[in-house]
């Protein structure tokens, strides 16, 4: 591009964001968005009729009947990756800090080849309904159970956290509602989706979902571009005029080397540890599928990854971090605000029903991996040993889902504020920290050891949760202290390593002279099938 082009492009972009108005309607009731959300809502309610008809035994109400196709998981894994904090963070963090949000989009992608080439073929061979199916292959099952749940259930309940506050200013944009009132209304609807329909209402609602989202976002980033002639580089140049040179450099958001890095780590190698993703593998009849799905999801997901930071600095430059941070001191409305600047009042309310839309689907797989830790891994195989009926299992399954969305409600009402991405990247954390080093340890290492695996997760889990808590996010951002004990804002750096240090330093000291002997027969299931 001509220099004099792209100064012409600058002071047109630097012109329209100077004569663009900070009025929003967000807070009054969107009739566009009441209808869109009644649609979305009798789609999804239908499907859930349909998949509860089906849903009659254990294998349907977790694996969805194992009869999911590679291009269906494909799409469902998509969509329970595209949360809240992909949308409404993201596009929220890029808005008010500029290039250092793409830290999430790209560590956020970057973990699926990791998923790809390590993870979605053992655990679809080995596993049955979750992530500690495999972990305890060849391990004595009680404590490895135990210690799957609580990590597992630790990294849900930060999951949801992010999505609950994301849901709560969404509807509250969309009706008027108080936060409050909002955050019960969709855990009343995440709770019923996974209560009659299961894997099977929660894979097609992932599907439907993931179309929406692909589709309004890149609406939203085509209408973006089309003010600054198709050029991204105009976009970011208009960025940069009105704002500084910083928006397009690192440090503004994390400006710690360390923490830089910490993120990274979680971001990455907490794909492979996160619950509902992993319960995913299940639902396809094969290997070969899981690998494909992986494939397809990583495609939808990077170009997902893309949209975002168009969106992110389409708002900053059209809508302004002011106005953004006004609405919502987390700047999660950033881009519905940049939906109402392009399109007006109609397109906001269909961006934000699409968001919704994103919302409920992930907070509804996000309990259904919960209500799994809480029943197949608790009380099936420790408290029951195996010996629970079909309609048992399914009983204490939905008894799980109820308490886990009542949990939700009540903690998305205290996390209130908070940007969702960075709440999410916490929960990653706690993943890559406490489920990825066990998953890896127990797979690939014939030396590895129950008491080993068990004190890596335990470690993991309890040394992530109390750094979080002495780090800035909770001392600083939510206590109000003026310090916080732990400089980090994410502890993946420390516990990441601590965890397999530990799970290491465990097996080598102890002796477990049976999951040596079974470690032949897991390695060839893992790369024959079932059928091995």
């Amino acid at each position: 591009m001509s220099a004099p082009l792209l100064t012409l492009l600058q002071a047109a972009a630097a012109a329209l964001a100077d004569s663009t108005a900070p009025t929003t309607s967000i807070g009054e009731p969107n009739r566009v968005a009441m209808v869109f959300f009644f649609i979305f809502i009798s789609i999804t309610l239908g499907i859930t009729y349909w998949a509860a008809r089906r849903t009659r035994t254990t294998e349907d109400f977790y694996a969805a009947g194992r009869s999911i196709s590679a291009g269906q998981n494909g799409f469902a894994l998509a969509g329970d990756y595209m949360s809240a904090a992909s949308f409404l963070g993201i596009a929220g963090l890029v808005s008010t800090t500029g290039f250092d949000g793409l830290i999430y989009s790209t560590g956020w992608l970057v973990g699926w080849p990791v998923v790809l080439f390590l993870i979605a073929e053992p655990l679809r061979n080995l596993g049955k309904y979750t992530f500690a199916d495999v972990v305890a292959a060849r391990l004595r099952q009680t404590p490895v159970r135990i210690a799957a749940a609580i990590g597992t259930l630790a990294t849900v309940i930060f999951y949801l956290i992010a999505q609950m506050v994301g849901a709560g200013g969404l509807i509250k944009l969309m009706f008027g509602l108080t936060y409050e009132t909002a955050i019960i209304v969709v855990g009343a609807a995440m709770i019923a989706y996974v209560l009659f329909g299961g894997m099977i209402a929660t894979t097609w609602v992932q599907i439907v979902k993931a179309i929406l989202l692909l589709g309004g976002a890149t609406i939203l980033a085509f209408m973006v571009l089309a003010k600054f002639h198709y050029s991204p580089t105009a976009l970011f140049s208009a960025a940069a005029s009105r704002y500084g040179d910083a928006v397009l450099a690192p440090g503004k958001l994390v400006a710690n080397p360390a923490d830089a890095v910490s993120l990274g780590m979680a971001l990455m190698f907490g794909t492979a540890g996160l619950p509902h993703i992993l319960m995913r593998f299940y639902t396809v009849p094969d290997a070969q599928s899981a690998r494909k799905s992986v494939f397809y999801a990583t495609g939808l997901i990077g170009f997902f990854y893309l949209m975002t930071f168009i969106l992110g600095f389409g708002a900053m430059v059209l809508v302004t971090p002011e106005t953004i941070v006004a609405v919502d001191k987390g700047g999660n409305m950033a881009a519905p605000l940049l939906a109402e600047a392009l399109g007006g009042t109609p397109f906001l309310g269909f961006i934000a029903a699409v968001a919704f839309a994103t919302i409920l689907a992930v907070v509804a797989g996000l309990t259904l991996s919960g209500a799994a830790a809480l029943s197949h891994d608790l009380w099936v195989s420790v408290a029951r040993k195996g010996e629970a009926t079909p309609i048992e299992q399914l009983r204490v399954a939905r008894i799980a889902t109820v308490a886990l969305g009542i949990i939700a409600v009540f903690l998305g009402i205290i996390f209130k504020g908070q940007n969702v991405a960075f709440m999410v990247s916490l929960a990653f954390a706690i993943a890559a920290s406490a489920n990825f080093p066990a998953l890896l340890l127990s797979i690939f290492w014939r030396g590895c050891t129950t008491r080993g695996v068990v004190t890596s997760m335990l470690v993991g889990t309890i040394s992530t949760l109390v750094l979080i808590y002495l780090s800035p996010t909770i001392q600083i951002d939510i206590l109000k202290h003026e310090t916080a004990h732990f400089p980090l804002k994410n502890p993946a750096l420390i516990t990441i390593p601590l965890s397999f240090a530990v799970g290491i330093v465990v097996s080598l000291l102890s002796s477990d002279p049976e999951a040596r002997a079974k470690f032949a027969a897991v390695e060839r299931r893992i790369h024959l099938g079932a059928k091995a």
